[in-house]
């Protein structure tokens, strides 16, 4: 399958980098090779993950984000990337739009 990100999860992505870079040299990037290798997976295993707020979502291996994403034919599109650490009802509310 093809993966896809949308405008909303680059940003999501970029937002996270940015945080984990005040964190300290090089862990940025690493939060970067590690979520790219987590969302590439999804090429093979897209849509095996259970639904939470109305998407398909696959936590990091080794960061405490989650990939949102649907299938639509043979394409994985990917609508965020969030912190699982944040309140559940602001990662609802993000999903559905009520930002």
């Amino acid at each position: 399958m093809i993966v896809q990100l949308s405008d909303d999860a680059e940003i999501d992505l970029l937002v996270a980098v940015a945080f984990y870079e005040k964190h300290g040299a090089h862990v940025g990037n690493l939060f970067l090779v590690s979520i790219s290798k987590d969302i590439k997976s999804l090429e093979h295993t897209g849509g095996i993950h259970s639904l939470r707020f109305g998407y398909h979502c696959m936590s990091s291996k080794k960061f405490p984000f989650a990939i949102y994403y649907f299938i639509d034919h043979e394409q994985v599109n990917v609508v965020a990337i969030l912190d699982e650490r944040q309140d559940p009802e602001s990662i609802s509310s993000r999903l559905s739009g009520e930002e």
